[in-house]
């Protein structure tokens, strides 16, 4: 399929499910705003600028902003894939700091899926080196709502 309709796709789902996600939301003017785009076999990446105002220790960028990023990701990964779900359990591997004034990338794809159940997998990568990953697990938003979870 065409890499801009999916883009396209990825985009008008997002806005429907979470139109002012603090993330990825274009329209959240305090947002990061995370321009998400779809990859090889459905997967999706953004950049990110990792601005020292999002520093936790000197120099290196907050483990919570590093943590959102990499739910975020999985998140428009399931949105590129047709799928809106919330996080049941997210599994941060922290491996080496993410430096700030550098941009980071944040990348995820599906690992497997069972609907109403999704299991994705995202990492950070900067300066050519993976700096966190990450293990979540999602259920549909429906599901959700008929089981009153």
């Amino acid at each position: 399929m065409d890499a801009e309709y999916l883009d396209a796709d990825l985009r008008q789902t997002a806005a429907q499910a979470h139109p002012n996600c603090a993330l990825c939301s274009s329209s959240n003017a305090n947002g990061l705003r995370l321009d998400f785009n779809v990859s090889d076999a459905g997967g999706v990446t953004a950049t990110f600028d990792c601005d020292s105002q999002f520093e936790g220790y000197a120099g290196r960028l907050h483990g919570g902003i590093v943590a959102s990023l990499l739910d975020s990701a999985m998140t428009n990964c399931l949105f590129a894939n047709a799928s809106s779900a919330v996080t049941l359990r997210l599994t941060v591997r922290y491996r080496h700091p993410v430096h700030t004034g550098k941009p980071a990338t944040v990348r995820a794809h599906i690992e497997r899926s069972s609907p109403p159940r999704h299991v994705l997998k995202a990492e950070v990568v900067q300066d050519d080196q993976v700096k966190a990953t990450a293990e979540g697990k999602f259920l549909e938003q429906p599901h959700l709502i008929t089981t009153g979870w």
